[in-house]
């Protein structure tokens, strides 16, 4: 739940804009290098690997493609479009791609403008329970 609340943190470096104007911003990427000083790879790899595992779902479960937005769409064609065979089955292999899948159908779910909407403080608990306790820990000198 952690990865899903974090996994798009990476924009906050630039935004969005360019992988709408056709630059992939490598934002999984960023986000988990952010996120490697206060989580686990239990939290950073599913936000590392959410990219992925859109472009491995397009791949793997026929009809998936069909149903993404208009946006998703396109920011799949800048992120290297669907998975071939040998990167799919790559992907399925990787300790974390299941719960990159679970980041992204939980990100798909959230878009839902009808969906209730708890509040960011209702996650804290579990945010503070899964931050490693070393970034609590003064520096040493």
């Amino acid at each position: 739940m952690a990865a899903a609340l974090l996994h798009d943190i990476g924009h906050f470096r630039g935004s969005g804009r360019e992988l709408m104007a056709g630059t992939d911003n490598r934002h999984g990427e960023s986000a988990a290098a952010r996120l490697a000083p206060y989580f686990p790879p239990a939290v950073t790899e599913p936000v590392r690997l959410h990219v992925e595992a859109k472009r491995y779902l397009c791949t793997a479960e026929p009809g998936y493609a069909d149903r993404l937005s208009p946006a998703s769409v396109h920011t799949l064609a800048v992120q290297g479009g669907p998975m071939t065979p040998d990167e799919a089955a790559a992907f399925a292999a990787h300790p974390f791609g299941a719960d990159a899948v679970t980041v992204r159908r939980w990100d798909e779910a959230a878009k839902d403008p009808s969906a209730p909407i708890p509040s960011f403080a209702e996650f804290r608990p579990l945010l503070m329970e899964s931050m490693h306790q070393s970034a609590f820990a003064p520096p040493r000198r």
